[in-house]
């Protein structure tokens, strides 16, 4: 996981427990100043609870899918999905004390065959989980990190896959609730799942073809659920696997072949259009003193 803190903010590990299927932490947070962070997780699951009173104004946007400048409310539980950026800020500086779960995707992909897509309804709802058996299992990992007993790893392990459990049924049924803005959630996943793919951008017929529609029927159905036009999402989607292909050694060129750009030039302007910088920029921005590794 990579995380970037302001050099003010603290967070101290009052207990930790490790298992196969999970690390369990007790911690506090301490600020100097109202807290902001950038934080992607490449491998993992983050499932927090907050044991006192969360901030208020604690916002979370989620870069990759949104707009810079929208942010949307932090319950008192929330996941943070793996593989995406996300930008979490506070107006407060209050001490905080929370209950942190870290599931490795390995035996979370053990147990379904997939983790649900990021569709929009996934994301807002990862900020503030009202489940009560979520909020129950994760206090119970709480109460345990607090006066561990026999066979704590144990309990934490049997616990941590409940947990794993839970969070990826909500996520499944979500899926499969219908929707009200004129895409089922099987033409949602279809055209998430090509999106997925790392390779040249789809076209907008090709995408109509996966949902059985007409480009005009998916054009206007697909504004209403996303807010934006398909071309819009397609470039934000492309221009993120631009940007994880960036953070490698693969030269700018071959990023540019592998997603099906005529040209580095062409690939360039894209870039530029979506993000504001070029390629290049990017590339040395990841490289910057204030960048900070945490395992």
């Amino acid at each position: 996981m990579t995380t970037i803190r302001r050099a003010s903010a603290a967070m101290d590990i009052d207990a930790q427990i490790d298992t196969a299927n999970a690390c369990v932490q007790l911690v506090r947070y301490r600020f100097g100043e109202p807290p902001e962070s950038r934080m992607h997780l490449e491998d993992s699951i983050r499932v927090e609870l907050c044991l006192g009173t969360r901030h208020r104004s604690a916002r979370a946007c989620f870069s990759d899918f949104w707009s810079s400048d929208r942010f949307e409310n932090i319950g008192d539980v929330f996941a943070l999905p793996p593989t995406i950026d996300v930008h979490v800020r506070s107006d407060e500086d209050q001490p905080l004390t929370s209950v942190l779960c870290h599931l490795p995707l390995a035996p979370t992909l053990a147990l379904f065959d997939r983790v649900p897509p990021f569709l929009e309804q996934h994301l807002l709802l990862s900020l503030d989980i009202r489940d009560s058996h979520v909020r129950y299992l994760l206090m119970r990992l709480a109460d345990e990190l607090r006066h561990p007993g026999f066979a704590s790893r144990t309990l934490v392990e049997s616990v941590a896959t409940q947990l794993t459990i839970d969070l990826l049924r909500y996520g499944h049924a979500l899926r499969e609730r219908p929707t009200s803005a004129g895409l089922a959630p099987w033409q949602l996943r279809r055209i998430e799942e090509r999106l997925f793919e790392v390779r040249e951008a789809p076209s907008l017929s090709e995408l109509a073809a996966l949902c059985d529609l007409s480009v005009r029927q998916l054009a206007r159905a697909f504004r209403t659920v996303r807010g934006c036009s398909v071309g819009r999402y397609v470039a934000e989607r492309q221009a993120l696997h631009a940007k994880r292909l960036l953070g490698t050694d693969e030269n700018i060129a071959e990023i540019a072949s592998r997603l099906g750009f005529a040209s580095t030039s062409n690939f360039c302007a894209a870039f530029r259009r979506v993000t504001g910088i070029s390629p290049g920029q990017y590339r040395h921005s990841l490289h910057r003193p204030w960048a900070a590794s945490a395992a």
